[in-house]
């Protein structure tokens, strides 16, 4: 992997501890060395020739399906953001988690997920590795005794979601990480909903931790990806195989893109936190809204654990609120929904979305499973994008005017 800081031009860094912002924009990024060009060029050839047998992968690529010089620079970028000795690029964010289980998880395994966990890696635990003969808990992430409990001889994983989608719940990640390397498991944190930028899973003793690059990396709804980032290299070749087997690289123009986008991923996070605080203690005083969930919140019930695990202070742009009145009340502030919010399934980009659980990320449980987690009819997913705060309080109050 690329030298997230090669010194190979005629120019020299001056240091090597460089701030958040910095690594952004450089990290992992060289000017292309035949041209100049400042944007790493979209290599955009399944094949790449070799010179001779003895010297065959010395450039370092062959073909597309394996590595990719675009990905690669982005691998080494994602790897100095995450604090990780190596990462990898897939298609996908599930792909990211379907590797990393298929890598780690054997018939007779065990691992434990939270309760409350995005509900399509529910289904992939579930319906494809619980067919494999893959055991798996869900347990509430925020009960550390109710973790240690469900620890087995044969559990292999720890899979932590850090936040929760859509209930914002969070895990000491220091203790889970103790916890699992006390039994010889991995600890697995899915970060997407965070972003770096909130937290460094790494940093708390996690093992590897996902992203679903789709989200904060991509930042404006453009491109699918997702990212396995390790802090142990040893891991990094076992990761690698089972990517090449399923076939599940991200594309170099996926790649080119995303390079592009990180490199505002600072100011947008910062402004996304801003407007999501904003909005969220708007939301908390407004008579027709039943609850409020947001790590920033002073009412949160986790908020000592924010502020001991956050970054920079911040929270992140996600929060959710509940509407009094149920399904009746929701469908009428949907259709009633003033710009510049939209209704929709993503999150992480630059426009702010609502999106409802129950029918588009919960869609597949059912009303038992649904209320076990906390989510009720009346439950609102938001994704603060970086318009003005102003505008966006505004559109909301013109919105719960109509119930």
């Amino acid at each position: 992997m690329p030298n997230p800081l090669s010194c190979s031009g005629p120019h020299k860094w001056a240091t090597k501890h460089l701030q958040v912002a910095t690594e952004m924009v450089h990290a992992g990024v060289e000017p292309e060395p035949h041209t100049g060009a400042i944007l790493t060029p979209i290599f955009q050839s399944s094949v790449f020739v070799q010179a001779s047998i003895e010297t065959y992968l010395e450039k370092g690529h062959s073909y597309s399906g394996s590595r990719n010089p675009t990905v690669a620079v982005l691998e080494a970028k994602i790897a100095t953001l995450e604090k990780a000795a190596v990462a990898y690029c897939f298609g996908s964010g599930m792909a990211a988690i379907v590797t990393t289980m298929a890598t780690f998880l054997r018939h007779g395994d065990h691992c434990i997920l939270p309760d409350g966990c995005y509900s399509t890696t529910q289904e992939l635990a579930r319906d494809l590795f619980g067919q494999l003969g893959v055991t798996f808990s869900f347990v509430d992430f925020t009960n550390l005794a109710a973790i240690e409990a469900a620890i087995h001889p044969n559990t292999k994983l720890i899979f932590s979601e850090y936040p929760t989608n859509p209930t914002l719940a969070l895990t000491d990640l220091a203790t889970v990480s103790r916890l699992a390397h006390q039994v010889g498991a991995k600890h697995v944190c899915d970060s997407t909903l965070a972003s770096p930028m909130v937290v460094c899973p790494l940093q708390f003793g996690a093992d590897m931790v996902i992203q679903s690059t789709t989200k904060y990396y991509d930042g404006h709804n453009i491109t699918i990806g997702g990212a396995v980032a390790c802090a142990s290299e040893k891991d990094g070749p076992q990761i690698f195989t089972y990517r090449n087997r399923h076939g599940s690289i991200m594309s170099p123009m996926v790649a080119f893109f995303t390079l592009q986008s990180i490199k505002t991923m600072h100011l947008r996070i910062r402004e996304q936190s801003k407007n999501a605080t904003q909005i969220a203690t708007f939301l908390a005083s407004h008579p027709k809204i039943e609850k409020v969930g947001y790590p920033g919140l002073l009412c949160f019930p986790q908020k000592a654990l924010a502020d001991r695990q956050h970054k920079n202070g911040l929270h992140g742009g996600m929060l959710y609120f509940v509407l009094k009145g149920g399904a009746d009340a929701s469908s009428k502030f949907i259709q009633s929904l003033r710009r510049p919010w939209s209704f929709g399934a993503n999150l992480g980009g630059v426009e702010s979305l609502i999106s409802y659980p129950i029918v588009m990320s919960n869609g597949t449980m059912d009303a038992t499973q649904l209320q076990s987690i906390g989510i009720s009819e009346g439950f609102m997913r938001v994704s603060c994008g970086i318009e003005d705060g102003k505008d966006l309080i505004y559109a909301l109050d013109a919105t719960l005017s109509e119930l």
